[in-house]
């Protein structure tokens, strides 16, 4: 299986060449842009029930993905996630996982499995929700962002490193991380700055450059004058 993202880092998509009968692309429901017509494509639990609707209720991932699995030689699959962004390949192996934000995640190899992982009080408070996605196994994921995808290795010259919540994308498991207000009380009312995450350990961090809820935000005051 060759890959090869293109338009990033504005409006990435994902092209998918598979090689050999029978190589498999799991991919979040509702990315496909086009594929070749020979190209398979099953839908599933995947996991089982339990699984499943783990991600969906506490991950915020759809309850069902899609599996597209190649007929023969050269066939073509595109994918691209739902807001404008960048695309992040990755390669994991045996023993190494990486956690994901709700929705970060896009397409794997049938190597890669998903799982929560509790935040406990911390990520509710960030606003960020209570899980993060946890991708672990051996093989290629493909995760994506709102906006470009700036990446920093903490450790590498970094004594910690913050970052706010709304821009983390995704994480090594080997670093740790405290959520934590930008200053004092009157910052986090007053700086239109929100919760930060602090990060500690070695490890990279890939940020997003835009935040969602900033363009909610903006949406909704506009939204406001035109109805005045």
């Amino acid at each position: 299986m060759r890959s090869e993202v293109h338009h990033n880092p504005d409006f990435a998509a994902l092209l998918v060449d598979f090689e050999v009968p029978g190589e498999r692309l799991v991919v979040e429901a509702g990315a496909m842009i086009a594929r070749d017509a020979g190209i398979e494509m099953s839908t599933s639990l995947r996991g089982g029930v339990t699984s499943a609707v783990k991600r969906r209720v506490l991950g915020g991932e759809s309850l069902f993905q899609n599996t597209f699995s190649a007929t023969r030689p050269g066939q073509r699959l595109w994918i691209a996630p739902a807001p404008e962004g960048s695309i992040q390949q990755l390669e994991l192996r045996a023993g190494q996982s990486l956690y994901l934000q709700s929705g970060a995640y896009l397409a794997s190899t049938a190597g890669i499995q998903l799982d929560t992982k509790w935040q406990g009080a911390k990520g509710f408070f960030a606003g960020t929700g209570l899980f993060l996605l946890r991708a672990y196994g051996d093989g290629t994921l493909w995760f994506s962002s709102y906006g470009g995808i700036h990446t920093v290795d903490v450790g590498a010259g970094y004594h910690g490193y913050v970052c706010d919540t709304s821009h983390v994308v995704a994480f090594s498991h080997s670093l740790q991380y405290q959520i934590r207000s930008v200053g004092g009380l009157k910052s986090l009312l007053f700086s239109s700055e929100g919760l930060v995450c602090r990060f500690s350990g070695s490890g990279r961090l890939w940020m997003q450059t835009r935040n969602p809820a900033a363009l909610a935000g903006v949406l909704k005051r506009f939204s406001v004058l035109r109805r005045g």
